[in-house]
């Protein structure tokens, strides 16, 4: 389960924008997070495992919205873009060409963070 490291991350992440921010000063609502497809990551196992790790902390309070980013590759023989899917081997639907580029669905990253001054 890579959320419980994906977690870990995202914590030390938060730790080093709020010291900039004076972490004693803001309160966290909400992280906003854009997460791929192609990560694999469970996005509730995530919400939860995060929950589970900040329970008693400064982000304790804090909530973490999801937006899941689609998987999108393009053909490199006939030059579309298509959303590549598993059964068929992430194959081009239009020629049947091996997935060679991906444009997105890797990413995993905060978007944004809403916070408040106390």
């Amino acid at each position: 389960m890579h959320e419980v490291d994906m977690t870990k991350c995202l914590i030390l992440s938060m730790e080093e924008w709020a010291e900039k921010k004076n972490k004693e000063k803001i309160v966290v609502e909400k992280i906003n997070l854009k997460i791929g497809e192609f990560t694999c990551v469970e996005p509730i196992s995530l919400i939860n495992t995060f929950n589970a790790a900040v329970l008693g902390s400064w982000l304790d309070s804090s909530e973490i919205t999801i937006e899941t980013i689609p998987f999108e590759g393009k053909c490199s023989r006939c030059n579309r873009l298509y959303f590549p899917k598993k059964d068929n081997g992430y194959k081009s639907p239009c020629c049947n060409f091996n997935l060679e580029e991906i444009i997105s669905g890797r990413e995993l990253k905060i978007a944004s963070i809403d916070f408040k001054e106390k």
